[in-house]
């Protein structure tokens, strides 16, 4: 019976110490796992913080090139519109008056923006057309006018090729400000809903500017004439809606021009 009892504690010793081995070999190798993770957390971690570094700089740089992208587009609408002895002041009202009938007429806040920045190259195509022309103090002959309207044209070919949205929408602007709502307008006679809401917006938001401020073939129209004038378009030239956003808002429009006036040195 002690034989076989001393046998059974000798077995259980071995079995201890293979057993302490076995834990020793586990606790050694989750250490080491443990160390290797922890290398990994750390490189993954640097790698993670060097990603949102270079993240961030992309962001700053996208955020500046599209700053510079609205500047440009200013730039050269005011450069198209100073060829026809406008004021930079003209596009900057254009832009806020179009970003306000944006807005009413329920687009988003950031299409409306878009639109803001869009509209001051409404007129680029003027670039092209001859000084003899663009500012003959009288109204033109039929020949004269038929070149004239070619700046609709002209501005969209400059601009149509551009992959970025900015631009498409300058481009659309550019095209479509001269169109009419009853089909009369040009370059194509489109009409009603079938030109695209940016050309319509732009439309009402460059003529009651133009009326509205002394060019060189026409002294400023006072208001009540503009104002008789877009009750007599609404539905003609103008999109009615856009006619009823501006009556309706009438005294947001004159805080915008009188925010912008012209200044005469």
């Amino acid at each position: 019976m002690e034989l076989g009892e001393d046998k059974l504690i000798e077995e259980l010793e071995e079995l201890k110490k293979s057993f302490s081995k076995t834990t020793d070999k586990i606790i050694k190798d989750l250490k080491r796992q443990n160390k290797i993770m922890e290398r990994s957390d750390k490189r993954q971690r640097k790698e993670y913080d060097e990603l949102q570094v270079k993240l961030k700089e992309v962001e700053e740089l996208s955020i500046e090139i599209e700053d510079t992208q609205r500047e440009v587009v200013f730039t050269m609408g005011a450069i198209g519109e100073s060829r026809s002895k406008e004021t930079g002041n003209h596009v900057k009202r254009v832009a806020e008056y179009s970003k306000l009938f944006a807005l009413y007429y329920g687009l988003p806040e950031d299409e409306a923006e878009m639109l803001k920045q869009a509209s001051p190259m409404h007129d680029i195509g003027k670039v092209a057309i001859p000084d003899a022309i663009l500012n003959k103090p009288g109204k033109f002959i039929p020949e004269e006018f038929e070149y004239m309207k070619k700046h609709a044209e002209l501005g969209y070919e400059m601009l149509k090729h551009s992959n970025r949205k900015l631009l498409k929408a300058a481009s659309i602007v550019a095209y479509e400000h001269h169109e009419k709502w009853n089909g009369k307008g040009y370059p194509n006679g489109t009409s009603e809903e079938d030109i695209h809401i940016y050309g319509r917006i732009t439309a009402v938001a460059d003529v009651f500017d133009a009326l509205g401020s002394d060019r060189c073939y026409k002294k400023a129209w006072d208001d009540e004439k503009i104002f008789s004038l877009f009750k007599e378009e609404r539905g003609e030239h103008f999109d009615p809606r856009l006619v009823d956003i501006f009556f309706e808002h009438l005294d947001e429009f004159l805080d915008i021009r009188d925010r912008f006036k012209d200044i005469i040195e």
